[in-house]
């Protein structure tokens, strides 16, 4: 029985990023993933009930805003708090999820003035995952991971 993966899912091309489109990995990526784990694709944003497409957000500190100044604080923590429940329903240790996301990025993300800047910090999810035991790793890592 392969190990369960949970993954972004706008990383396996289905249209959930803010702006309603995909990140999908290369196809020969996917299909190596596919062979050694089972995929089990999330988005947190989603599962914390935002819709898609939706205003671009960035985190702030502990809270997560829109361009537009709106706090989908609450939304991101619900939706963390969901992936991490299906994380651990299936037994998933390993992640692999969106780099710099207000909920998945990992280590550096956007810096909050909507500028195209990035500072040290992790999404809500990831931040989430990590300190459960939940190792993660960003799509740039995943020829590391498949070695």
């Amino acid at each position: 029985m392969r190990e369960k993966l949970l993954i972004s899912a706008c990383l396996l091309g289905e249209p959930c990023r803010y702006d309603g489109v995909g990140k999908p990995l290369p196809a020969k990526m996917l299909a190596r993933l596919a062979v050694r784990y089972e995929l089990l694709p999330v988005c947190p944003e989603q599962l914390g009930g935002l819709a898609t497409p939706r205003p671009p957000a960035e985190r702030r500190g502990e809270r997560v805003v829109t361009r537009d100044g709106g706090d989908v604080t609450a939304a991101y923590a619900a939706g963390a708090a969901a992936t991490l429940r299906l994380a651990r329903e299936n037994g998933c240790r390993l992640a692999v999820l969106k780099e710099r996301s207000p909920s998945c990025g990992l280590g550096e993300i956007h810096n909050g003035r909507f500028d195209g800047g990035l500072a040290a910090g992790s999404g809500m999810t990831a931040e989430l995952l990590e300190a459960n035991g939940v190792r993660i790793v960003g799509e740039s890592g995943l020829a590391e991971l498949l070695k």
